[in-house]
């Protein structure tokens, strides 16, 4: 993760950046599917989380190898997109740079067949299990996500995503075609 390339929202007034980032977003995930991308890695420098002010920000920031930022870059996944964004040249990472994970999480959020299975494999009724994911669907969730329409299973969905905490040595890995991963760290700066 030696390359990067920073895409920044323009300001709109017809459209809330919220929906613009989703938009991004899911244009880069059917980016990487199609290319079978696990190293290209993302992260959200303006980021915030809290129930009143999460949002991954204005600013998307694509990490991998000079050559696959490139042909990445060259698929033309941006189409439709380029009025609202400005996109840097493959830049190389500052040296000195953090390194963080950018990961997935993801929330038991009390669906009713989430309720059933749980009544079924626990041996309580349905109505118990519906209280015990009652209690955890009132959990005010913090992290910033977008909605994203799955490439494999055409589901659409919300996606959390955490930002852990920076330090000082990167951690090799995989990530997944949305660009996360569970352990793999993306330079921080």
């Amino acid at each position: 993760m030696d390359h990067y390339i920073d895409i920044r929202l323009r300001p709109d007034p017809d459209f809330a950046p919220a929906m613009l980032m989703g938009a991004l977003y899911n244009k880069l995930h059917r980016a990487l599917f199609d290319l079978q991308a696990e190293d290209v890695g993302v992260s959200f420098p303006g980021h915030k989380h809290g129930v009143r002010a999460r949002t991954l920000g204005d600013h998307l920031r694509l990490h991998g190898t000079q050559a696959r930022l490139q042909q990445l870059m060259s698929a033309d996944w941006l189409t439709g997109m380029r009025d609202h964004t400005q996109v840097s040249e493959v830049l190389t990472v500052p040296a000195g740079a953090q390194h963080i994970n950018v990961a997935r999480k993801q929330f038991n959020t009390g669906s009713e067949s989430r309720a059933k299975r749980y009544a079924k494999r626990h041996d309580i009724s349905e109505d118990d299990a519906r209280k015990i994911y009652a209690k955890l669907a009132e959990r005010r969730i913090e992290l910033p996500f977008v909605q994203i329409n799955s490439r494999s299973t055409q589901q659409r969905f919300s996606l959390f995503i955490e930002h852990g905490k920076p330090a000082a040595s990167a951690t090799e890995g995989e990530f997944s075609h949305y660009g996360l991963s569970p352990n793999a760290t993306v330079p921080w700066f």
